[in-house]
């Protein structure tokens, strides 16, 4: 089994844990559902731009607090990382108060899958913590009602994500690469991208042999994924924000080997070789106020 993504030390009766942002390398959205959700085809890749979760046990109460360095987002029951604690305190029968500090680093509504993860390292956390023993899979269910995402994260760095999202299977990727993350400053709500999507295309495209490929081999090398790079929200997101485009457009200009949106955005980001060269690319977009800018290298299983 692969090591969960988020990384954890124990600390007694308390213990911080590590949440990494994702990328979509490949993002495939096919028929839709039963439910009204549409089947996926990802595969996805974390970086080491991470939030931090510090969470301790209190046995005097059974309340769930949540605080945030970022006051803009809520910290009531609304939020995934209440919502995920609740529900493993649910699921174990547990009765104990939990504390949480949240110091968030991954912009939200940006498609880097910052509350999904921030979700399955609270799982992970809270599994580790109150010795549930819980192995990925039973914490992959625990997360799946909170987020097509949050599974994934149980089973990272790598791994191919089909269905709504539960259906995730460890890839192991050779070598690594390094990420520019350009972020506007601005979400793209996930619904209306969905939305867009739905009403711009003619059919849908079954997921190519290319793509199925990536889940058959025992190693993937950067060179095979790279060539696969494919996001289905590109065509209508660029065409209602001028500005992502223009944003690949420039990353691929400043020798990025790939550039894509990630999730439904609205980050984008360009794959580069090496660190010098996502750092002298990060540069030219440092003078525009408006951008947040990161360069993070991919998570590695090893």
């Amino acid at each position: 089994m692969t090591s969960p993504s988020p990384e954890a030390r124990d600390l007694s009766a308390s213990i911080t844990v590590r949440a990494p942002a994702k990328i979509n390398l490949v993002l495939r959205i096919l028929d839709r559902r039963s439910d009204g959700y549409h089947n996926l085809w990802s595969l996805m890749q974390t970086v080491r731009l991470e939030d931090e979760l510090s969470m301790s046990v209190n046995h005097t109460n059974s309340a769930i607090t949540l605080r945030c360095d970022d006051p803009s987002l809520k910290t009531d029951h609304s939020n995934l990382v209440y919502r995920a604690a609740a529900a493993v305190l649910e699921r174990s029968k547990q009765i104990v108060g939990v504390d949480i500090a949240l110091a968030k680093r991954i912009p939200m509504g940006a498609g880097l899958g910052g509350g999904s993860s921030d979700a399955a390292a609270t799982i992970m956390g809270l599994n580790r913590i109150l010795k549930l023993g819980w192995s990925s899979e039973e914490m992959a269910q625990v997360g799946q009602p909170l987020g097509s995402d949050v599974p994934f994260f149980f089973f990272g760095p790598s791994a191919t994500v089909a269905g709504r999202g539960g259906k995730v299977r460890p890839v192991r990727m050779t070598g690594s690469r390094w990420i520019l993350l350009v972020n506007p400053s601005f979400p793209v709500e996930t619904k209306w991208a969905y939305q867009q999507l739905s009403e711009t295309r003619t059919e849908v495209v079954p997921v190519s042999l290319s793509h199925a490929a990536l889940e058959t081999e025992p190693d993937l090398s950067w060179k095979q994924v790279l060539e696969a790079a494919e996001n289905d929200f590109e065509t209508p997101v660029f065409r209602a924000y001028p500005l992502l485009g223009h944003i690949k457009q420039q990353l691929t200009a400043r020798g990025a080997e790939v550039a894509l949106l990630s999730g439904s955005g609205a980050t984008v980001f360009g794959v580069f070789r090496d660190e010098p060269s996502a750092r002298h690319a990060q540069a030219s977009f440092l003078s525009e106020k408006a951008l947040k800018v990161f360069v993070a290298k991919t998570c590695s299983s090893s």
